[in-house]
């Protein structure tokens, strides 16, 4: 029996929407629902909306007076698993969303006693919602640059929902789940959790 499969975790779930709480927000719903998907693997956490919070814009871990990102980064750097939830606008991920990996850009020179990035012991996993196309270039850009500060991704990473193009039905408008969503996130938590466990137990070698 592996004795890591029970190992506790801890995830934080980044949301991107543009729109401040308590706006309803596709993001958040399917941060949340890719959370309670890794509660069933033993990992424990919560979701932080980006836009309820002065992150301001930078390449630092703190860019001064009112910088809200200190104690967001304290987070991450507390979990295990970080999930990055967005919309695609205009094809792309959100502007917040491009701002946190901006803010993560600072961990690459934030390293531990042997040379390595802080993020290098997480796994991370992206969340993607939007009634236009786009979910497999937006998921292609935060896969890329999440491996470019540090984190690690399993395989199917990534769960997503697009709706038809033009129209204004959004994921949280849905009677109720898709199968295939549904089944993406299971995947998702599963893969990701078992990755987290296997970086917590076997961390990379130094730098």
């Amino acid at each position: 029996m592996d004795p890591n499969k029970h190992t506790p975790l801890r995830a934080v779930a980044l949301v991107c929407t543009l729109s401040p709480s308590p706006a309803p927000s596709s993001s958040q719903l399917l941060a949340e629902q890719t959370m309670a998907a890794l509660a069933e693997h033993g990992v424990t956490g919560k979701t932080v909306r980006i836009a309820d919070h002065d992150v301001k814009p930078g390449v630092k871990t703190d860019m001064g007076d009112g910088d809200a990102w200190p104690d967001i980064r304290d987070t991450i750097l507390g979990c295990d698993i970080l999930i990055l939830s967005t919309p695609i606008w205009l094809g792309h991920p959100s502007s917040i969303a491009q701002r946190v990996l901006e803010r993560l850009n600072a961990e690459i020179s934030e390293t531990d006693d042997e040379g390595r990035p802080l993020t290098y012991g997480k796994a991370a996993a992206v969340c993607v919602v939007g009634n236009e196309d786009g979910a497999h270039k937006v998921g292609a850009d935060l896969f890329q640059g999440l491996n470019d500060v540090g984190f690690s991704l399993a395989p199917h990473a990534v769960t997503y929902w697009v709706g038809e193009a033009m129209q204004k039905t959004d994921y949280q408008d849905l009677d109720k789940t898709p199968q295939k969503t549904a089944a993406t996130t299971k995947t998702l938590a599963a893969n990701t959790a078992h990755l987290a466990r296997r970086l917590k137990a076997a961390p990379y070698p130094a730098s």
